[in-house]
């Protein structure tokens, strides 16, 4: 069981920065997969990035690439979305996603998760 809670969200003019962190709690261990989700009203889930935290791959979207930057810190059980050069295509609620015994090729699939945060919103304006 492991619960997750997201945090850093908020409003930030175009062009700004943002950093969402993800802190796990309960049986968490470094071999966790850590996805980052977001969803706005009348559209699906999306997938925005990813990452094995026992091997260093990291996965994004095309809308985010070079702009996001994902990573952990195992020894405190927190994960980050650090968000550069923000647009406000990019105007949605950010969900975190962990999982353990991923296959590779799912951690772009929500679904593929175990647990969930409960989301944070970010609002970049124009």
């Amino acid at each position: 069981q492991v619960q997750l809670v997201e945090s850093g969200g908020g409003l930030v003019q175009a062009g700004g920065s943002l950093r969402l962190s993800c802190a796990a709690s309960g049986r968490t261990s470094s071999r966790f997969d850590m996805g980052w989700f977001r969803q706005v009203p009348g559209k699906e889930r999306e997938f925005v990035a990813a990452i094995r935290l026992s091997g260093g791959y990291t996965y994004y979207a095309d809308s985010v690439k070079g702009r996001f930057t994902i990573s952990g810190d195992n020894a405190r059980s927190t994960g980050y979305l650090q968000m550069n050069s923000l647009k406000p295509e990019d105007t949605a609620v950010y969900y975190c996603a962990a999982g353990g015994k991923l296959i590779l090729s799912t951690l772009r699939i929500g679904s593929a998760y175990d647990y969930w945060g409960q989301g944070t919103q970010v609002t970049v304006s124009s």
